[in-house]
Protein backbone atom coordinates (compact mmCIF):
# COMPACT_ATOMS: atom_id res chain seq x y z
CA UNK A 1 0.00 0.00 0.00
CA UNK A 2 1.27 3.42 -1.15
CA UNK A 3 0.30 6.91 0.91
CA UNK A 4 0.02 10.07 -1.14
CA UNK A 5 -0.39 13.59 0.34
CA UNK A 6 -2.75 15.53 -2.30
CA UNK A 7 -3.47 19.56 -2.36
CA UNK A 8 -7.25 20.03 -3.53
CA UNK A 9 -8.50 23.37 -4.77
CA UNK A 10 -10.84 25.11 -6.30
CA UNK A 11 -12.01 28.66 -6.82
CA UNK A 12 -15.06 28.81 -9.13
CA UNK A 13 -18.86 27.97 -8.82
CA UNK A 14 -19.37 25.52 -5.93
CA UNK A 15 -16.11 25.58 -4.22
CA UNK A 16 -17.05 22.90 -1.32
CA UNK A 17 -19.26 20.69 -3.78
CA UNK A 18 -16.25 20.14 -5.95
CA UNK A 19 -13.92 19.50 -3.17
CA UNK A 20 -16.40 17.11 -2.03
CA UNK A 21 -16.94 15.75 -5.15
CA UNK A 22 -13.34 15.45 -5.70
CA UNK A 23 -12.70 13.29 -2.62
CA UNK A 24 -15.83 11.24 -3.56
CA UNK A 25 -14.11 10.21 -6.78
CA UNK A 26 -10.56 9.77 -5.28
CA UNK A 27 -11.96 7.57 -2.62
CA UNK A 28 -14.03 5.45 -5.55
CA UNK A 29 -10.97 5.52 -7.76
CA UNK A 30 -7.66 5.84 -5.78
CA UNK A 31 -8.12 4.74 -2.33
CA UNK A 32 -8.89 5.13 0.89
CA UNK A 33 -9.19 8.91 2.67
CA UNK A 34 -6.98 8.38 6.13
CA UNK A 35 -7.05 12.07 6.72
CA UNK A 36 -8.17 15.24 5.37
CA UNK A 37 -7.02 19.02 6.60
CA UNK A 38 -9.30 21.98 7.70
CA UNK A 39 -10.67 23.99 4.68
CA UNK A 40 -8.33 27.31 3.71
CA UNK A 41 -9.48 30.65 1.65
CA UNK A 42 -6.56 31.81 -0.34
CA UNK A 43 -6.45 34.82 -2.65
CA UNK A 44 -5.30 33.72 -6.21
CA UNK A 45 -1.42 32.53 -6.61
CA UNK A 46 0.30 33.05 -9.75
CA UNK A 47 -2.53 35.25 -11.65
CA UNK A 48 -4.30 37.37 -8.57
CA UNK A 49 -7.19 38.75 -10.40
CA UNK A 50 -9.73 35.72 -10.07
CA UNK A 51 -11.92 34.48 -7.29
CA UNK A 52 -9.96 33.30 -3.78
CA UNK A 53 -9.11 29.65 -3.99
CA UNK A 54 -10.29 27.19 -1.17
CA UNK A 55 -7.47 24.73 -0.40
CA UNK A 56 -7.18 21.15 1.89
CA UNK A 57 -4.83 18.13 2.13
CA UNK A 58 -5.70 14.78 2.21
CA UNK A 59 -3.55 12.15 3.15
CA UNK A 60 -4.74 8.79 0.74
CA UNK A 61 -3.69 5.03 0.96
CA UNK A 62 -3.72 3.70 -3.03
CA UNK A 63 -1.95 0.71 -4.44
CA UNK A 64 -1.58 2.65 -7.54
CA UNK A 65 1.81 3.66 -8.91
CA UNK A 66 2.50 7.44 -8.97
CA UNK A 67 2.16 7.34 -12.78
CA UNK A 68 -1.16 5.94 -12.24
CA UNK A 69 -2.40 7.84 -9.63
CA UNK A 70 -1.40 11.45 -11.57
CA UNK A 71 -3.67 9.74 -14.70
CA UNK A 72 -6.24 8.81 -12.05
CA UNK A 73 -5.98 12.56 -10.65
CA UNK A 74 -6.00 13.95 -14.55
CA UNK A 75 -9.21 12.22 -15.70
CA UNK A 76 -10.75 12.89 -12.00
CA UNK A 77 -10.21 16.77 -13.08
CA UNK A 78 -11.55 16.09 -16.71
CA UNK A 79 -15.02 14.28 -15.33
CA UNK A 80 -15.60 17.50 -13.81
CA UNK A 81 -15.31 19.79 -16.00
CA UNK A 82 -12.28 21.28 -15.55
CA UNK A 83 -10.19 22.71 -18.82
CA UNK A 84 -6.57 24.07 -18.92
CA UNK A 85 -6.21 26.68 -20.46
CA UNK A 86 -4.91 29.28 -18.72
CA UNK A 87 -1.68 28.55 -16.26
CA UNK A 88 -2.61 29.27 -12.81
CA UNK A 89 -5.92 30.68 -14.18
CA UNK A 90 -9.31 29.76 -12.18
CA UNK A 91 -10.28 26.01 -11.61
CA UNK A 92 -13.47 23.88 -10.64
CA UNK A 93 -10.45 21.98 -9.31
CA UNK A 94 -6.85 21.07 -9.06
CA UNK A 95 -6.11 17.99 -7.72
CA UNK A 96 -1.74 17.99 -7.11
CA UNK A 97 0.16 15.12 -5.97
CA UNK A 98 2.46 16.91 -2.58
CA UNK A 99 4.17 13.62 -1.77
CA UNK A 100 4.22 9.75 -2.48
CA UNK A 101 5.65 7.27 0.34
CA UNK A 102 9.28 8.90 0.41
CA UNK A 103 10.32 8.85 -2.82
CA UNK A 104 11.43 11.06 -5.80
CA UNK A 105 10.77 11.41 -8.75
CA UNK A 106 11.11 13.58 -11.85
CA UNK A 107 9.65 12.45 -15.09
CA UNK A 108 8.19 15.09 -18.16
CA UNK A 109 4.56 14.25 -16.43
CA UNK A 110 5.14 14.05 -13.22
CA UNK A 111 7.47 15.53 -10.08
CA UNK A 112 7.26 14.49 -6.83
CA UNK A 113 7.58 15.47 -3.83
CA UNK A 114 5.66 18.82 -5.72
CA UNK A 115 8.23 21.22 -6.72
CA UNK A 116 6.64 24.19 -5.04
CA UNK A 117 5.12 23.13 -1.94
CA UNK A 118 7.91 24.97 -0.07
CA UNK A 119 6.85 28.38 -1.30
CA UNK A 120 3.38 28.19 -0.72
CA UNK A 121 1.81 28.97 2.35
CA UNK A 122 -1.66 27.48 0.97
CA UNK A 123 0.28 24.32 0.56
CA UNK A 124 2.03 23.98 3.75
CA UNK A 125 -0.72 25.40 6.07
CA UNK A 126 -3.05 22.29 5.46
CA UNK A 127 -0.37 20.11 5.15
CA UNK A 128 1.30 20.98 8.64
CA UNK A 129 -1.46 20.44 10.48
CA UNK A 130 -2.44 16.40 9.20
CA UNK A 131 1.38 15.80 8.32
CA UNK A 132 3.30 18.64 10.69
CA UNK A 133 6.67 15.39 11.15
CA UNK A 134 6.91 14.39 7.62
CA UNK A 135 10.49 14.94 6.42
CA UNK A 136 10.39 16.55 2.58
CA UNK A 137 12.94 14.00 1.09
CA UNK A 138 14.63 16.34 -0.88
CA UNK A 139 15.02 18.89 1.75
CA UNK A 140 15.07 16.92 4.73
CA UNK A 141 13.16 19.35 6.57
CA UNK A 142 10.02 18.61 8.37
CA UNK A 143 6.67 20.17 6.78
CA UNK A 144 6.47 22.87 9.93
CA UNK A 145 10.15 23.47 9.51
CA UNK A 146 9.36 24.03 5.88
CA UNK A 147 6.38 26.22 6.81
CA UNK A 148 8.31 28.38 9.22
CA UNK A 149 10.71 29.21 6.79
CA UNK A 150 8.53 29.61 4.18
CA UNK A 151 8.63 33.18 2.44
CA UNK A 152 5.17 33.43 0.72
CA UNK A 153 3.04 36.12 2.49
CA UNK A 154 -0.29 35.42 1.12
CA UNK A 155 -2.77 34.86 3.55
CA UNK A 156 -4.57 31.66 4.00
CA UNK A 157 -7.48 31.47 6.34
CA UNK A 158 -8.66 28.40 8.02
CA UNK A 159 -12.28 28.26 7.72
CA UNK A 160 -14.51 26.73 10.89
CA UNK A 161 -15.95 24.42 8.37
CA UNK A 162 -14.81 20.89 7.35
CA UNK A 163 -16.04 18.76 4.49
Amino acid sequence: MNTAYLLLGSNEGDRKGWLVKAMDLISELCGNIINKSSIYQTAAWGITTQPDFLNMVIMVQTTQAPEDLLHTILNIETAMGRHRTIKWGPRIIDIDILFFNDITLNIPELIIPHPFLQDRRFTLLPLAEIAPDYIHPVFNKSVTTLLSACSDQLEAIRLDESL
